[in-house]
């Protein structure tokens, strides 16, 4: 039994378990143990080079139709693992303690959502563990479905959220089934090498139709522009801890599919030659903008959000576009950004989700317009989302920094300014969003009715501060992400990084993180000293204070929290109910005429001829294109 086949087997021992064990407050840890066994066993296989220089194999294979079914971990592979990983095991540390006290006191099963979490980290190895497109198709759709299971579990309206979602994944499937199809009749093979040997004979029209399949097959699971309504509403209705795991690494399943079908197999080379018809633009550039608008879009629609959970989760949306934009560049500074942003947006984002969910857990709501002032009463609670806002942000001294200042550099030297004014956008947008969300939740006055709230309990805090302190630490030393990216670019063809622990050297100027951070906290502790050392005013309560000569009294808000940014989202709405619900809108109507029509044609008298009629002009196109 090879170290991939032990890794499988003790993930699908953690999907087993939680049925066994039931209700019981012992679930949580048992589940959290197997997690840590699980990472173990992903650090033993890269001190054995597993994943870096030799991919691993499993022992395992099975024959399907005479197509055989295989599984191997390479580099990449095994990062999105230690991602996927490290994202269950700490959000089942999360829900381990008193939030699943309470789950489970409202009725909920917490077996059921141990269950759906192992279920999801153990459906994500073996896609990732994929050796061929036959089993990344299979893979993918058990992902989707461990996905719905997860999504189901929250509120009475996370089952509607979760159809929607379901909608989609069945789209995408479909066009990455039909992108199968159309290999197999041009190779006679599902194998990823027999695949990257066809390429360089197939003609431009094939390729296109190839790309924009899988372009669009994985977009969805991704997320991307115009495919990313359904996930929003999704995420921000499935329980906190559960929340925190999809927003980590669920989407990016699509981005790993993505690497390998596109960058790995097909090749940005090949992508750069396929021409826009009418255009300036090549596939690769048309990919790159649809990335961009991924960026811009569901960031300023982020501002519009009063939810907590639906803010984080649209933001999830447009980080993507940054994954997807720097790996699109292919250059080593690019790629490297890209691909250091998976690990930098996992951190953050699931420590923003936590503090999110501790928050309901004191308060019961997460409305921004219900909140405030909070930092007095959950003063770690906002450490922690302190620093995932910083890292959301891209701002030093966290990691959100330094892969957003990768991926841009990689556009200014590339010669892509509108590309790269594109991303800075988003991140003003990202800047503007996330200090709405602080300012609503821990600044500002202190409501009456949170005034004996409590921190959230140890079990929440520390899967927070290890999270916090992971965003911070890789933010000072990026170097140690970094070798992972380099064993990455190394095993799917991309030029290397060359790297130091503080950051990057390249020849038109680079990146010491080391002395940018160090430089940064001096600062800070010069103003500590000068502001210790001088005449403070005394403390005094938040209601101990006047306005226009009237004295504030426990009843009155004086905290701007509604209706935040109003002049911003007066020009945002239009172009909002305009375009992106008329998208949805015409796919949904698209999606029940087909339905109607599929219906009508089952209940004729004769469905068999119509049946016939298709399978014949299938095995006419196929022989056709032979």
């Amino acid at each position: 039994m090879t170290p991939l086949d032990q890794l499988l087997l003790l993930s699908a021992l953690t999907v087993v378990v939680p049925l066994f064990t039931g209700n019981r407050r012992i679930t949580g840890p048992l589940a959290t143990l197997l997690y840590t066994g699980q990472g173990l066993l992903l650090l033993r296989m890269a001190g054995l080079g597993y994943g870096s220089e030799t991919p691993v194999s499993s022992a395992v294979s099975l024959q399907v139709l005479g197509l055989e079914l295989h599984w191997r971990f390479d580099a990449l592979s095994w990062f999105f693992a230690l991602i996927t990983i490290g994202a269950g095991l700490l959000s089942s540390w999360f829900a381990s303690g008193e939030w699943a006290q309470r789950y489970r006191d409202s009725g909920s099963s917490l077996r059921l959502f141990h269950a759906a979490l192992a279920l999801n980290v153990f459906t994500m190895l073996v896609l990732l563990a994929s050796g061929e497109l036959l089993s990344l198709f299979i893979g993918w759709e058990l992902v989707s479905w461990a996905s719905f299971l997860m999504m189901s579990l929250g509120s009475n309206t996370a089952l509607r959220y979760a159809m929607r979602y379901v909608t989609y994944a069945f789209a995408g499937a479909m066009a990455v089934l039909m992108g199968l199809v159309l290999v197999y009749t041009r190779t006679g093979s599902f194998e990823f090498q027999a695949f990257r040997d066809a390429v360089p004979s197939m003609d431009a029209d094939t390729v296109w139709l190839l790309f924009g399949l899988f372009a669009a097959g994985f977009g969805v699971k991704m997320a991307l522009l115009p495919f990313h309504l359904w996930q929003a509403k999704a995420y921000a209705e499935t329980p906190g801890p559960g929340a925190a795991f999809l927003g980590a690494i669920s989407s990016r399943m699509g981005l790993f599919a993505m690497i390998v079908v596109l960058v790995q197999i097909i090749g940005v080379a090949r992508l750069v030659e396929l021409p826009v018809p009418f255009t300036f633009l090549s596939g690769r550039d048309l990919l790159a903008w649809v990335a961009v608008f991924t960026i811009i879009f569901p960031t300023f629609t982020a501002l519009r959000q009063h939810d907590a959970r639906r803010l984080l989760a649209w933001h999830g949306i447009g980080q993507g576009g940054y994954m997807l934009l720097g790996i699109l560049i292919a250059d080593d500074l690019g790629s490297a950004g890209g691909l250091m942003h998976v690990f930098n947006h996992a951190t953050y984002q699931a420590v923003l989700f936590m503090s999110v969910t501790a928050v309901i857990h004191r308060t019961g709501t997460s409305d921004l317009n219900k909140l405030g002032g909070l930092v007095a009463r959950m003063p770690l609670s906002f450490l922690a989302m302190l620093i995932g806002i910083i890292g959301l942000a891209g701002l030093p001294p966290m990691n959100g920094f330094v892969s957003k200042w990768l991926v841009y550099r990689a556009l200014i030297l590339e010669g892509s300014p509108l590309l790269f004014l594109g991303a800075v956008i988003g991140t003003l947008g990202t800047i503007l969003s996330v200090y709405k969300l602080i300012h609503n939740t821990f600044l500002g006055q202190l409501r009456l009715e949170h005034v004996d709230i409590e921190e959230a309990p140890s079990s929440m805090l520390w899967p927070m501060m290890i999270l916090s302190t992971v965003v911070f630490v890789t933010g000072y030393f990026p170097g140690l992400v970094l070798d992972w990216i380099a064993s990455v670019q190394a095993a799917v063809g991309l030029p290397v990084l060359a790297h130091h622990l503080g950051g990057v050297h390249i020849d038109k100027g680079g990146l010491d993180m080391i002395w940018v951070v160090s430089v940064l906290l001096a600062g800070f502790g010069v103003g500590a000293l000068v502001f210790l050392s001088g005449n403070r005013s005394k403390r005094v309560h938040q209601l101990d204070n006047y306005a226009g000569g009237h004295f504030l009294t426990a009843d009155t808000r004086y905290q701007y929290s509604d209706n935040f940014y109003p002049g911003l989202m007066h020009l945002i709405g239009p172009w909002y109910r305009k375009s992106f619900r008329w998208l949805e809108g015409g796919f949904v109507s698209t999606v029940d005429t087909v339905s109607q029509l599929m219906q009508g044609l089952y209940r004729h008298t004769h469905p068999a001829f119509y049946l016939l009629a298709v399978v014949v002009f299938a095995l006419s196109w196929v022989m056709g294109g032979d």
